[in-house]
């Protein structure tokens, strides 16, 4: 079978004051939201499985997180989990309960040291599926938010991506 590659895109959105209420009544009127998606050559169960199964995500799952499950692992609508950040001595945990979920979409609502939401959709389109992620979220304590800036959003920056090959040989 041929395969037909990925694209990936990222899209950084930063809302002040906007008003919006979860439904579950989290006030996220001064949030941030880094929305980004990749296609996949693998239908939507596949591709759902691999978001939503413990020990795949762990495959793609940043290093420095750690999920723990509250109990037995699931993705089903009231499942816990823990987040814990890998970073000595401090290990911030943040807590997630899946709020809504269906094949093809998971999401998680997370309260710690900040807190959120985190949306993972399969849409599915003509030869695979699209991942969408789309992660809310405000951090209320000042000293976290400007470690955040300093070191977690700048992995989101364009101006760190690696230039393609093409960009390469241009210069």
């Amino acid at each position: 079978m041929e395969s037909r590659g990925f694209s990936f895109e990222l899209t950084v959105f930063r809302f002040k004051g906007s008003g919006f209420s979860g439904a579950d009544g989290l006030n996220m009127a001064d949030s941030s939201i880094f929305e980004q998606s990749i296609y996949i050559d693998a239908p939507l169960q596949v591709v759902d499985q691999t978001v939503t199964d413990q020990h795949l995500m762990h495959l793609w799952l940043n290093p420095l997180l750690k999920c723990k499950p509250v109990g037995v692992w699931s993705s089903e609508i009231g499942s816990q989990t823990e987040f814990v950040i890998r970073i000595p001595l401090l290990s911030p945990t943040l807590y997630s309960q899946v709020i809504e979920r269906e094949l093809g979409l998971v999401v998680w609502q997370f309260e710690g040291f900040f807190r959120g939401y985190d949306r993972w959709e399969c849409r599915p389109e003509v030869y695979g599926t699209r991942l969408v992620n789309r992660f809310e979220f405000q951090i209320d304590h000042p000293l976290i938010a400007l470690g955040f800036q300093a070191f977690a959003a700048q992995a989101h920056s364009p101006r760190y991506a690696k230039p393609t090959a093409a960009a390469q040989t241009s210069s």
